[in-house]
């Protein structure tokens, strides 16, 4: 038997140091320092006679298990290239020069006031809690289930249904440009506004993530707490856009 007691030294090369017993009895026992590779040194109080050193007789302490070492990786992203990439996006100006035609036509459409006004919040709903929602049980369902075949099911419909929301959140981002637009309203100052931009790039590196996930399996982790982080950024940005469908 032996009790081990531990203290946390500066790291330094591996090694066994024996202090010799004090007392002749062959039972008595005595502190053996013994090596680590966490930078520690374990000090290990022994009473059973094992080998002869230098014509005494010493103690060791014998593994009774073998200790594995495992290496966790912190993968972190920074959202300074985002600011960047979003420093370069065009402004208001230009955008509404471009969809001006657009709106032009949806006005000559004369449709109702609320169809304008709503539908695009209506139509991104859907897609964010059909598509989404369920998009995101299904990835919760690869990780976690012990059903082979339902987690091969879940496999096949995950990506689709999230490659479906990424499509229509893009087209919708028109759709509420437009919408906007032909309110007379203004488009790019609203929090509702800056969490799409937002939300529409990290989709973008969410889209790309799964082809590099053989070369680093990590990723898989990377892309469940993205994706997780994503579904949460655009509830925060339905509430957003209620806040400002409300305001007008």
């Amino acid at each position: 038997m032996a009790m081990i007691i531990t203290s946390s030294v500066t790291p330094r090369t591996p090694h066994s140091t024996l202090l010799s017993s004090s007392s002749s009895s062959p039972l008595s026992p005595f502190l053996l320092q013994v090596p680590t590779t966490h930078y520690r040194h374990s000090f290990a109080l022994a009473s059973k006679n094992t080998r002869h050193v230098l014509g005494q007789k010493c103690f060791v302490v014998k593994e009774d298990k073998e200790v594995e070492l495992s290496e966790t990786i912190l993968h972190s992203f920074s959202p300074l290239p985002l600011l960047y990439a979003a420093a370069l996006l065009p402004g208001a100006g230009p955008v509404t020069s471009a969809f001006e035609p657009f709106v032009e036509v949806v006005k000559s459409f004369d449709l109702p006031g609320w169809l304008v006004h709503w539908g695009h919040p209506g139509n991104m709903a859907v897609v964010l809690f059909a598509m989404g929602g369920y998009g995101t049980y299904l990835g919760f369902r690869i990780r976690y289930s012990d059903d082979v075949e339902e987690k091969a099911k879940a496999k096949d419909l995950h990506p689709k249904l999230l490659a479906g929301m990424f499509f229509f959140f893009a087209l919708g981002a028109t759709g509420g440009v437009t919408s906007l637009l032909t309110s007379d309203k203004p488009i790019f100052d609203s929090p509702h506004a800056v969490t799409g931009v937002i939300g529409l790039a990290l989709l973008t590196i969410q889209t790309i993530l799964p082809s590099l996930f053989e070369g680093n399996p990590g990723l898989r982790n990377v892309h469940g707490i993205l994706g997780s982080s994503i579904m949460s950024l655009f509830l925060i940005h339905a509430a957003f856009g209620l806040q400002l469908g409300l305001s007008y």
